[in-house]
């Protein structure tokens, strides 16, 4: 082990690649299920310790082990979109392989920095934090390219999304979901930098050397969460209707919006303020369908509070994932789903990917245009932010609902066409984790579950179980205040986003002139 932590020496590619492999899943292992958060360190760590003296080609197929052992279990429900369709691997094994290949161009970057900054950053405390700040900003610059693009990205499986249980979360707050990965990553770096320098059996052997590391973590666990206040609350009513809403599902004209008006039986006397049902939990856009209408109008009339529902939604040429606010007036307020999933709610480039797998794409009937609109409705005098589904992956739009003066957040989603699987309760961290970075309670509401309440620390109120039919009715703090992770959003993120590519580029330029200087 020596060996691999001496800094001018690199693991056999044969066991660098399965030390990345691990640490893959590893890293699987620290998101739901089974969620072991202490895991994403040891991934990290074992992920660097590869990369360390590779070459461009090594570090690309270590990267991309790491990326092929984390994201194939972890995406495996793609499978499940297309039912029992002999191709449904396709999706899932597409999906995975990309996202390796962008961890695997990554990790070359990452191994990059590891041989330059060594040949500049001569002083070994100076080079120990030099290189870990370094690679801990490319590990987030991946992640932010990985979640932006192309088709928008996916930025699923982001370090800091699965912090949402460690003490770490609260730092969410302060400098967002992409600063959290950046702290995580600077503090294995660290780690890793002490124990080779320690290696090295040097002067600089000296306790503080590995206790760096340690003290980074032990003070950014100690930072409060950033306080907002409670204004006021509204009475929510969460019903989760346990329909057949799922893409293949077998359904009669009202089957899922009967579900849905049965469970919401329990809420009629509640005195909500506010009834909320999930992503595509009418089954059919009301405003199309006078029985329909009518039955959504009584609802509202009964409880004495409007209905947030959601379906695909026609208006003009266009087709929407549109979140309705319904009173006994009809639909009073709308908001759009900002980023449709591409092949799933929508194929682009259809002309061509139909060229390939044309058996897939013909499922794919959906093809659903990007709202515009603000994500956010007023129900009496709170503000309600929104995320329909995979929107609540996206920074800026959570974000921006905080801007337009949400006060609560409501989530809606659809998790049935991944019945069986962990993508509810990945999804579920996820808006753990905006409850945590805004300071705002959040409603999380699921056709077939997981459904939950969610302070705004990120701990569970109330919950509904996977595959059941329920309400949740619950007094909600409506909040005010904007924490320092969503007003300075633009600035961290375009910080982790250029900061680290210019550091490598100089370092390398540096590298370049330094190696000339000795030949000549």
């Amino acid at each position: 082990m020596t060996r691999v932590l001496r800094p001018s020496t690199a693991l056999p590619l044969w066991s660098a690649t399965a030390l990345s492999v691990i640490g893959g899943l590893a890293f699987m292992v620290s998101f739901p299920a089974p969620g072991i958060w202490p895991f994403a360190f040891v991934a990290i760590a074992l992920s660097l310790v590869s990369l360390i003296g590779r070459r461009p080609g090594g570090a690309l197929l270590v990267g991309s082990g790491f990326g092929l052992a984390f994201y194939v279990p972890h995406v495996s429900w793609a499978e499940s979109f297309l039912g029992d369709n002999e191709l449904a691997w396709v999706p899932w094994i597409a999906l995975a392989g990309v996202e390796a290949l962008f961890m695997g161009l990554g990790a070359i970057l990452i191994s990059l920095a590891y041989r330059w900054v060594r040949r500049i950053v001569r002083a070994p405390l100076w080079r120990m934090g030099v290189t870990a700040a370094v690679i801990a900003g490319l590990w987030t610059m991946r992640e932010i390219v990985m979640g932006s693009w192309p088709f928008g990205g996916f930025p699923w499986g982001r370090v800091g999304m699965g912090q949402a249980e460690s003490p770490l979360a609260q730092l969410a707050s302060w400098i967002g979901v992409d600063g959290l990965t950046f702290v995580v990553v600077f503090a294995v770096a660290l780690a890793v930098e002490a124990a080779r320098l320690i290696a090295t059996g040097r002067r600089q052997r000296r306790w503080w050397t590995l206790a760096a590391p340690a003290l980074v973590l032990v003070v950014a666990a100690l930072v409060p969460q950033f306080p907002t206040h409670v204004v006021g609350s509204m009475r929510i009513a969460a019903v989760q209707g346990n329909g057949p809403t799922a893409y293949l599902d077998e359904r009669g004209r009202y089957d899922v919006l009967n579900a849905q008006l049965q469970a919401s039986e329990a809420v009629l006397d509640s005195g909500a303020d506010l009834i909320a049902w999930p992503e595509g939990g009418v089954g059919l856009d009301p405003r199309g369908d006078d029985k329909a209408a009518l039955v959504l109008s009584a609802l509202s009339r009964a409880t004495g509070a409007p209905t947030l529902l959601n379906a695909a939604a026609d208006v003009g040429d266009d087709t929407y994932n549109m979140s309705m606010l319904w009173t006994e007036e009809g639909a009073t307020q709308t908001h759009s789903k900002r980023h449709p999933v591409p092949f799933g709610e929508y194929v682009p480039a259809r002309s061509v990917f139909e060229k390939i797998v044309p058996s897939l794409i013909g499922m794919i009937g959906r093809e659903y245009t990007p709202g515009t609109d603000s994500p956010t409705m007023t129900a009496g005098d709170a503000t309600i932010g929104l995320a329909i589904c995979f929107d609540v992956l996206y920074d800026s739009l959570v974000h921006e609902s905080i801007n337009d003066g949400a006060g609560v957040l409501v989530f809606q989603t659809n998790n049935a066409d991944f019945r069986g699987s962990a993508e509810n309760l990945q999804q579920l961290e996820f808006a753990r984790m905006r409850a945590i970075e805004t300071g705002r309670a959040v409603v999380n509401v699921s056709t077939v579950g997981t459904s939950e309440v969610i302070a705004a620390d990120g701990s569970t109120v109330e919950q509904i179980a996977a595959d059941t039919s329920g309400a949740i009715v619950r007094d909600v703090e409506v909040r005010e205040g904007t924490t320092p992770a969503v007003w300075g959003a633009a600035w961290i993120r375009g910080i982790l986003l250029l900061g680290p590519f210019a550091a490598l580029v100089v370092f390398g330029v540096l590298a370049v002139r330094f190696r000339r200087s000795l030949e000549a």
